[in-house]
C-alpha cells in the first residue's frame, strides 16, 4: 500500500515538473520571459524613484475637436423616422468624445456617471459651454 501511494506521489510530481518545464521552456522561446524579466526590472526602478513614471498619452487636441464637430453633425443629422439605437449610438459616442475634450482641458463633468436623461442633457450643455469657454468650439 504504501509502496503504491509512493508510485502515485512520484508520477504526480513528475507530471507537475514536467508541466512546469514546458510552461518555462514556452516562456523561454517566445519571448515572454524576457518580456516579464524587464518589465520586473522596470517596476522595481521605478518602486525606488530612479525611472520616472511614463507619461500619460492623449490624443492631439485638434483631432478630438475635429470627432467632437464631427459626431455633433452626424447627431444633428439623424433624421426623424430613424430607429432610435442609431440616436443613442451617435449620443454615447459624442458623449464619450465630450468626456476626453474635458479631460484634456480640465473641465469637471459627471457624464460618464449620469443615466440618459434630462440631468444628463444639462451635464452636456454646461460641459459643452465650458469647453468653449477654454476655448474649443463644440459645434
Amino acid at each position: 500500500m504504501t509502496e503504491a501511494l509512493l508510485h502515485l506521489l512520484a508520477i504526480t510530481g513528475l507530471l507537475v515538473g514536467s508541466f512546469a518545464a514546458m510552461g518555462l521552456a514556452f516562456r523561454l522561446f517566445s519571448g515572454q520571459l524576457r518580456l516579464d524579466l524587464r518589465a520586473r526590472r522596470t517596476a522595481h526602478r521605478r518602486a525606488r524613484g530612479l525611472e520616472p513614471p511614463p507619461e500619460p498619452v492623449h490624443r492631439p487636441v485638434e483631432q478630438v475637436a475635429a470627432d467632437l464637430r464631427r459626431l455633433a453633425r452626424q447627431l444633428d443629422r439623424v433624421p426623424a423616422g430613424s430607429p432610435q439605437v442609431r440616436r443613442r449610438g451617435f449620443q454615447a459616442a459624442y458623449d464619450d468624445v465630450l468626456v476626453e475634450a474635458a479631460a484634456q482641458f480640465a473641465v469637471p463633468n459627471t457624464l460618464a456617471t449620469l443615466p440618459p436623461g434630462f440631468p444628463r442633457e444639462v451635464e452636456r450643455l454646461r460641459v459643452e459651454t465650458a469647453l468653449a469657454e477654454a476655448g474649443l468650439s463644440v459645434r
